[in-house]
């Protein structure tokens, strides 16, 4: 549901950017650092998005990346730290219980 959210609002977007470039049909001059051009500002409009959109989407998949690294990595110390967990209560479980102890620690409790 959530990514159909995203999605109709990006259509809605995109719809926007669409007819506001479509209304501005004029050319204008573009500088760059070596030279000027001159173009259409319906291109210079969609271009802009296009990069912008583009970039946005670029850095967004850097970050699941390393969301995807760090998560995987914390899987693998979680299965670590269970492991070392199940071979504590199996070595618990294997030792001989003394019951001598547990009397002893009753009797004292029962002398405070």
């Amino acid at each position: 549901m959530k990514m159909q959210l995203y999605l109709l609002f990006g259509f809605i977007f995109a719809l926007i950017i669409a007819t506001f470039a479509v209304i501005n049909v004029g050319d204008v001059e573009i500088n760059y650092l070596f030279g000027t051009a001159t173009w259409p500002l319906v291109l210079v409009i969609l271009g802009s998005a296009v990069i912008g959109g583009l970039s946005v989407g670029l850095f967004g998949l850097i970050k699941v990346i390393q969301l995807q690294r760090q998560v995987k990595k914390l899987h693998q110390i979680h299965n670590e730290k269970q492991s070392w967990k199940e071979e504590q209560v199996k070595e618990i479980s294997t030792e001989p219980f003394d019951q001598t102890e547990e009397v002893h620690h009753e009797k004292v409790e029962e002398t405070k």
